[in-house]
């Protein structure tokens, strides 16, 4: 039952981030593009690689890597809300716009994710911790 409120807990807080920085699809793009949606992708997927990278240094409690990766994150990213802007873009004839938001979306994550996880690890040997 523990875990299901940390994982609760994490999401709000998870959700409630996404949905203050999706909010930037109308401030830039008037809602042509859905940059919003594109900055959480990406920082998540960030955010997911540099602590993977951290925690493959420190010991961290498995209740502390749910509230993080399952918790916050996953309420965080938004993966759902890309299948249905693009499907939307696709249906507007968007094709362009369409093909252009998954392909910065997946590729850029990719690349975040393993930017932060190598970052992690830089960090670690700089700072010197050893495991």
């Amino acid at each position: 039952m523990l875990k299901f409120l940390i994982v609760a807990a994490g999401g709000a807080i998870g959700s409630v981030a996404r949905y203050c920085i999706s909010g930037l699809d109308y401030r830039f793009s008037h809602g042509v593009f859905p940059f919003g949606t594109l900055v959480v992708n990406l920082s998540g997927s960030f955010l997911i690689g540099l602590f993977w990278g951290a925690f493959e240094r420190f010991t961290v409690p498995p209740t502390i890597r749910i509230f993080l990766f399952v918790g916050i994150l996953g309420g965080y990213t938004t993966f759902s809300t890309l299948a249905l802007e693009t499907l939307n873009l696709l249906r507007d004839n968007e094709y362009r716009i369409a093909f252009l938001s998954l392909i910065l979306s997946n590729l850029l994550g990719l690349v975040l994710v393993f930017t932060g996880f190598m970052l992690s690890r830089y960090l670690m040997e700089v700072i010197n911790f050893r495991r």
